[in-house]
């Protein structure tokens, strides 16, 4: 009987033993299949009008039907980008709080002395939602038609001049002190909260020039308000194809743009990141926003998690190679 007993009980065991992972699987679907009970933030740490905030609510507008629920765009600027980011690294880990980070977030990793978050450990990549040049502008009444011009009307009158940026520790303030490297220039650094207000200034002549990216300074380009000197990839941009590049303008090496992308906080559950990528990267993919990017000068990218947590560590490593060039440090 007891033999018995025994038997039962190793049979029981060894049931439960089996059917745990089962369990496991089923619990994850389970929450997967839960999960979206309610909005979803998507938090852009600039604020309205910019290029993020663009990317942002037209990603929110078709991902809302796709998700059953209300997907909200909440501004959260400052401190060239770092307070939304910090805002989200601290949220809970639920899926309910994204960041529409850039490669500004990347930067700022070695520009800030201390930052009250890390960027690779306490986010989690989602999918890039598109990749944007950025591009030299300067008010239409500016007498420079080339970069050549610039650089000899710059020279004429060092610290005298102005650019741009849309905050310390920018990929704009970057560039601007690449630029200044390679062609010697001395220009003065004016930091903004974003794109909306450095074009206000730009359009009114209160600064000479920004490296803004396409999408901001296109509607003004059009409109012949801003004339467009050169972009700062290594390949010119579709919606300005007659501008050049800062290297076809003599500066050899330049390239450098903006990526856009979507993250979580760390520890946000696998099954929830992945029905994010899923959706985000269908929506991206689609011909309807496709074209939405090509009216703005964006290049739609919808890649893999892995693959955006490849290009994060990669794009960190670079940009701490400019950083410590160009000796930006901000406490």
């Amino acid at each position: 009987m007891k033999t018995h007993e025994a038997h039962l009980g190793g049979l029981r065991t060894l049931a439960l033993a089996f059917s745990m992972p089962l369990l496991t699987l089923a619990a994850g679907a389970a929450q997967a299949q839960a999960w979206p009970s309610k909005p979803v933030t998507l938090v852009v740490p600039f604020p309205a009008g910019g290029t993020t905030d663009v990317l942002a609510r037209a990603l929110a507008e078709k991902l809302q039907p796709a998700l059953g629920q209300t997907v909200i765009v909440e501004s959260k600027p400052g401190a060239g980008a770092t307070l939304g980011a910090d805002h989200v690294a601290k949220s809970k880990a639920d899926g309910y709080t994204l960041l529409v980070g850039a490669v500004h977030h990347t930067i700022a990793t070695s520009v800030y002395r201390k930052l009250p978050y890390d960027f690779q450990k306490d986010l989690a990549p989602i999918t890039v939602i598109a990749q944007v040049p950025n591009v030299l502008v300067v008010n239409a009444s500016t007498p420079a038609k080339s970069v050549a011009e610039l650089v000899t009307m710059l020279k004429a009158k060092p610290g005298q001049y102005t650019y741009g940026s849309n905050g310390n520790g920018t990929a704009q303030h970057l560039i601007g002190t690449h630029f200044q490297n390679l062609t010697g220039a001395e220009l003065v650094h004016v930091p903004y909260k974003g794109s909306g207000p450095l074009a206000t200034d730009l359009l009114g002549g209160q600064i000479t020039m920004s490296f803004d990216t396409v999408t901001p300074v296109l509607p003004h380009i059009k409109a012949g308000k801003l004339r467009p000197l050169a972009v700062t990839t290594a390949r010119r941009s579709a919606a300005l194809p007659d501008v050049p590049t800062l290297e076809e303008a003599g500066l050899k090496g330049f390239d450098i743009g903006t990526w856009f992308g979507v993250l979580a906080p760390a520890g946000t559950p696998k099954e929830v990141v992945t029905r994010l990528n899923t959706e985000m990267v269908k929506v991206i993919q689609s011909p309807e926003f496709r074209q939405r990017m090509a009216e703005i000068g964006a290049e739609p990218i919808g890649n893999s998690a892995d693959e955006m947590a490849r290009q994060v560590r990669e794009q960190t490593e670079k940009f701490a190679r400019l950083v410590r060039d160009a000796k930006v440090v901000i406490d």
